[in-house]
């Protein structure tokens, strides 16, 4: 397959530097859910799985989860939205910006994963072995 992972079982392996890691935080920036995919899938398609059996007051984001199915779920589930609106989008929603500057916590969490050499160069085979690198990472932050 040419998108850079070839599926066995339950398990993707890698070729290329091609993944996406998406993480879901609480206030005080503590790791709450990380998913892992390929490179090439669309941010929005793995907001679903990392809001599920999650409750949350705020959903902070940027715009690459600016989809309906995100800010319908959200809002369903009692959830402020504040997520910017895409150039694309016809109707431009509102959002609240001194929240959304809350959002540079994920981003440290993000800097704060890649310091470690392990998960900045990608050097696990498979997306199993790479998600434990970043669970066995994310295990020093909780602390």
């Amino acid at each position: 397959m040419r998108s850079g992972w070839r599926e066995s079982s339950d398990r993707a392996y890698k070729r290329g530097l091609n993944t996406k890691v998406h993480r879901a935080i609480d206030k005080r920036g503590k790791p709450v859910r990380i998913i892992v995919s390929a490179g090439r899938a669309a941010d929005c398609a793995n907001a679903p799985p990392l809001m599920a059996s999650v409750s949350v007051n705020v959903l902070i984001a940027d715009r690459g989860y600016d989809v309906n199915q995100v800010i319908y779920t959200a809002r369903a589930g009692g959830s402020k939205v504040v997520i910017p609106s895409k150039r694309s989008r016809k109707v431009v929603r509102t959002y609240d910006r001194e929240r959304y500057k809350k959002r540079h916590r994920i981003e440290n969490v993000f800097r704060w994963l890649k310091q470690w050499r392990g998960i900045a160069t990608r050097y696990a085979q498979r997306s199993d072995s790479f998600l434990a690198a970043l669970y066995l990472r994310s295990i020093f932050l909780v602390f």
